[in-house]
């Protein structure tokens, strides 16, 4: 039973500090999960979501102390109990999450390691098993230093988790696991392989035979069925491969500009997913930033989930002029924990990310900015029957040989066709001729 509950010791205190470190260096995440859990349409308790942020920096405090007090045995009895509960609270959250299929991700270990509700649910019965051990066993857990350094190392366990969770707040997680990282291309995240996994869905066809309401499955075809059409439901039953980014956008309210500033180079982006909740502190420091930006020949945007009349108030409240383009509130929480948060892109690759409190450490060296005039040729590609062909191959064509051309300039359509290629064309031509044989290469 001693080797038993050492094994245990080991390893449910290692896992408990590593789970929540990793929830620790970026606590605003870990807040966002817990407001999800919180709402309505979960465990119905919203009036907790206001103190999300102080539970979730309170919680995984508590977790890696627990985890540091069970690996040098410090108040034994105290550290099982209080592990025992957290864990059958944890086992309880995950199974309804999983059974009820409420939240996809339980968020117990940040972004570093996404877990389906069942694999978390799993994981938790694990750790349930081993802390029933310690439970049991709770006599074998003796402290592995003197009385003195036990309780020091305690003590700076406590201070180093608040110190760190404040730090990260202040600034940003010391260490990104997510999509939009330094050195990441968000348009090379965006992309589906074509290989990829196709979700699989059943449809559920209800029709009306004989004055009976009856239903038949199929995996999406039509079914040959004597009866009158009343319905059709549908269920995933296996997921498909989602890209690491699939929310991102950068719109007006008529436009997808997503692919044209994707395409920037020296593209500064002040990113506020909530202009209303925008901190003033960091919004006082945007002017600068924006004058600098343009001295240094850096174009600068904005990305907010809020509407015009916001967008209009901040502009003139701080004294700035830069365009507010739109994106989904949840997507811009992802790109940057810091409300406002700046991105230095290039190219669509993130080169810099700083919180508000370090947008002095942003380094904008002058740069030489090449900027499109209106004599020159748009980015085209072109296809002569559905052939990829090229600009010289278009022009030596005598038009008499054309039966169609169309010119597509939408923007859902060029960005559809540039994601599936990773491409930034900004016209797409397409060709007919009325004789296959007009086009020689």
């Amino acid at each position: 039973m001693k080797i038993l509950v050492t094994i245990s010791r080991i390893f449910v205190g290692v896992l408990f500090i590593i789970s929540g470190l990793i929830k620790l260096n970026d606590p605003l995440g870990f807040s966002y999960k817990l407001k999800e859990y919180f709402s309505p349409d979960v465990l119905n308790i919203p009036f907790l979501e206001p103190y999300a942020l102080m539970i979730s920096v309170l919680v995984v405090v508590f977790e890696v102390v627990l985890g540091v007090f069970l690996i040098i045995g410090y108040k034994p009895k105290f550290t099982v109990w209080s592990l025992l509960l957290m864990i059958v609270f944890f086992t309880f959250l995950t199974f309804y999450s999983a059974y009820f299929d409420k939240v996809k991700d339980c968020g117990c270990f940040g972004d570093a390691l996404k877990l389906t509700p069942w694999e978390s649910f799993t994981k938790d019965l694990v750790l349930l098993f081993f802390i029933l051990i310690l439970f049991f066993g709770v006599k074998y857990i003796n402290p592995i230093f003197g009385k003195l350094s036990t309780t020091v190392i305690a003590l700076l366990s406590f201070i180093f988790s608040l110190w760190f969770g404040y730090h990260v707040l202040m600034h940003l997680p010391a260490k990104d696991f997510r999509a939009y990282k330094i050195g990441a291309n968000i348009q090379e995240g965006m992309l589906v392989p074509e290989d990829a996994q196709k979700p699989v869905v059943e449809y559920y066809w209800k029709f009306n035979v004989g004055g009976e309401e009856k239903v038949f499955t199929t995996n999406g075809s039509y079914p040959s069925v004597e009866g009158d059409y009343v319905s059709v439901d549908t269920k995933v039953i296996k997921e498909g491969y989602q890209p690491p980014i699939y929310d991102f956008s950068i719109e007006t309210e008529d436009e997808n500009l997503t692919q044209q500033f994707l395409a920037e180079e020296n593209l500064i982006v002040v990113v506020s997913y909530s202009l209303e909740k925008i901190e003033r502190d960091g919004a006082l420091k945007l002017k600068r930033l924006q004058d600098e930006a343009r001295k240094n020949n850096y174009k600068i945007i904005g990305l907010t989930a809020s509407g015009e009349e916001a967008k209009q108030r901040i502009n003139e409240a701080y004294n700035i002029d830069f365009e507010w383009y739109l994106c989904d509130e949840k997507a811009l929480k992802t790109v940057v924990r810091s409300n406002p948060g700046i991105l230095e892109l290039d190219a669509g690759t993130v080169e810099q990310k700083v919180h508000w409190n370090d947008i002095d450490d942003l380094e904008l060296p002058k740069v030489e900015r090449k900027e499109k005039t209106n004599n020159e040729d748009p980015n085209v590609v072109y296809f002569i029957d559905d052939k990829l062909s090229t600009k010289a191959d278009f022009e030596a064509l005598n038009k008499d040989d054309i039966e169609n051309m169309y010119v597509f300039k939408e923007q859902d359509s060029v960005a559809e066709f540039n994601r599936k290629n990773n491409s930034s064309y900004d016209n797409i031509i397409k060709i007919e001729l009325k004789n296959k044989d007009s086009l020689v290469y």
